[in-house]
């Protein structure tokens, strides 16, 4: 029997319509729908318009919607929630442009660090390590820095919870660089690794002097207080310092816990908008 020999009911077009039409007979009616103008005709006669409408609108929105990046889809596959995902894949911290930077920089300290021969640890390397998640954070947060500020502002999560991840992400991905990085300098033993414990220093203190100082201020203030802390400790006859000695490592893993604490009492300031605003020089 041919399409044109036989015609869906109006009853039977209603029920598809209103949805409650069930199997075997809603995909015969699908099957007939195809090939049948007349019955098409008088389903949309049948069917609610503000239903169409809707339907039509989450097609497109669907059609529209971005497919998620490398970084996005590894973060669902973990099960990180989707608007989650979504923020933390627009982290300026984690563009491919960024990691491109850390991986030279790290190759050029890592170089500079073999080619120093007069050394006893590669302080190229260590002084410089601690520096790139620190400048992740400060590409992290704040309307000047973040082309996805107004994004993370409006999503269904708490201010400090974001930055938290942000800056873990960041955190994450110049750590498992670094390590790459100092797997190249055996030869220096486990001092290579010094640049661990000053990494988290430097980022909790950054952190947590960011509602005070602002986004871009902290981290440069804490930057530069690393880099004269190196040049007073370095001797320049051999490289070595204090800070990368097990008492020293001990000093900066206290100091890092310190400084998690005073970011943990500081947390409220984040979600309360009293954040230091570097175009007004006030809260924000």
């Amino acid at each position: 029997m041919s399409a044109d020999d036989w015609h869906v009911s109006d009853d039977d077009l209603r029920a598809y319509a209103g949805g409650t039409a069930r199997p075997p007979w809603s995909w015969s009616t699908e099957a007939h729908l195809a090939a049948c103008p007349r019955c098409r005709r008088q389903l949309a006669q049948q069917a609610d318009p503000s239903a169409v409408h809707a339907g039509w609108a989450r097609l497109d929105a669907e059609l529209d919607a971005p497919l998620p990046g490398p970084v996005e889809a590894l973060l669902l596959r973990a099960g990180v929630a989707e608007h989650t995902a979504r923020l933390l894949a627009s982290t300026p911290g984690l563009r491919k442009s960024w990691l491109i930077a850390v991986g030279f920089t790290l190759a050029v300290t890592t170089g500079a660090a073999h080619l120093g021969t007069w050394m006893t640890v590669p302080i190229p390397l260590l002084a410089i390590a601690p520096l790139l998640p620190l400048i992740g954070v400060a590409i992290s947060f704040g309307p000047r820095v973040d082309p996805s500020y107004e994004l993370a502002v409006v999503a269904p999560l708490h201010t400090f919870r974001l930055l938290l991840l942000r800056c873990a992400a960041v955190l994450m991905t110049t750590t498992a660089l670094t390590a790459l990085a100092s797997v190249t300098a055996p030869s220096f033993g486990l001092v290579v690794l010094g640049w661990l414990a000053p990494s988290l220093t430097l980022t909790f203190l950054s952190l947590a002097l960011l509602p005070r100082l602002g986004p871009v201020a902290a981290p440069v203030a804490v930057g530069v207080g690393w880099l004269a802390l190196l040049a007073v400790t370095v001797r320049r006859t051999t490289g070595e310092s204090v800070l990368f000695t097990a008492p020293g490592q001990a000093g900066l893993a206290a100091a890092a816990a310190v400084a998690a604490l005073a970011l943990w009492k500081v947390r409220a300031a984040f979600d309360t908008g009293r954040v230091a605003d570097p175009r007004t020089r006030r809260t924000m």
